[in-house]
């Protein structure tokens, strides 16, 4: 019998697993019309374009800060692929993400919305 509840617990972990999902993972529509896609890379969600110029390039990893907060970096490569201090902020089906200088006084934004 406890062979049995072995078997029944990890088969039950292995289908929770999709439904653990992070909130920020899926394909997101961007204000240039592509779209990007974000998934778990290591500790952190990479984000890739999908398609456009840039398509298969990752321009952020972000790591989650809680209520629906992440932190990380991201590459702007209109600028030559220079990388920034990174956030993003998760609402609902929009997510914000912004590449930030001297701490995160300035920081450009752009946000996306889930396909």
């Amino acid at each position: 019998m406890r062979k049995a509840g072995w078997i029944l617990a990890a088969a039950a972990a292995m289908l929770a697993g999709p439904a653990l999902a992070d909130p920020i993972e899926g394909t997101w529509r961007m204000p240039s019309g592509n779209n990007a896609a974000i998934a778990p890379c290591g500790p952190e969600f990479c984000l890739t374009y999908v398609n456009g110029p840039n398509k298969g390039k990752t321009f952020g990893r972000l790591k989650a800060a809680g209520a629906g907060a992440y932190a990380g970096t991201v590459t702007d490569y209109t600028r030559g692929g220079k990388e920034f201090t990174g956030k993003g902020k998760l609402e609902g089906d929009m997510l914000s993400v912004s590449g930030c200088i001297l701490g995160g006084l300035i920081c450009r934004s752009q946000e996306m919305r889930r396909v």
